[in-house]
């Protein structure tokens, strides 16, 4: 019963050092590996972002903490990370390989109701990302987009403002059905 209620004082001292080790480790290949560590730029990005915070929660709850193994690990992880992001910059044949593209889900005021089907998004959903952008009328929408992350981008203005830089939509699946004055130019 006592197992399964608590945990000896070693047991907690162990977690405790297990703790600290390991976030050093972290810190210091966060700092050898740089900013894009724990950004969600992609999606394998945010991938290695939840290995890595199930290997520290492993290393760090183990019974016998493992820690130069989980080191190894975080290691191991941070690499292939540095190594995918290298070749997705080189290789569009790896960008398209790891990235997923981006889908339009609004062309101005107009929903895609096939996007966002694919997208596996409610209308609910999509009224949530207007609202989350300060969206106060369907006029103001020139673009949503569901990014290769899985993030939702409002491209929005008032109606009479800046036209839409046709740039911002390069690489976004179903561009094409912006109509002349729901978007770009």
């Amino acid at each position: 019963m006592e197992k399964w209620m608590g945990a000896s004082p070693g047991e907690l001292a162990w977690v405790a050092v297990s703790a600290v080790g390991m976030y050093a480790a972290v810190v210091l290949l966060t700092r050898l590996a740089g900013l894009r560590s724990f950004s969600k730029i992609s999606s394998f990005d945010f991938a290695v972002t939840v290995a890595i915070g199930s290997v520290l929660a492993s290393a760090i709850l183990a019974p016998d903490p493992p820690l130069a193994r989980a080191a190894a690990a975080l290691a191991a992880l941070y690499a292939i990370q540095i190594s995918v992001a290298a070749l997705r910059t080189r290789w569009g044949v790896a960008r398209r390989a790891v990235d997923n593209r981006p889908l339009l889900l609004m062309a101005g005021s107009r929903v895609l109701e096939e996007n966002l089907r694919t997208a596996k998004l409610t209308p609910g959903d999509l009224r949530a990302k207007l609202r989350e952008a300060n969206v106060l009328s369907l006029e103001e929408v020139r673009a949503v987009v569901m990014e290769s992350t899985g993030d939702v981008s409002v491209l929005h203005g008032p109606p009479d403002g800046a036209a839409l830089d046709p740039g911002l939509l390069e690489g976004v699946r179903d561009v094409e059905t912006l109509a002349a004055g729901d978007g770009p130019g």
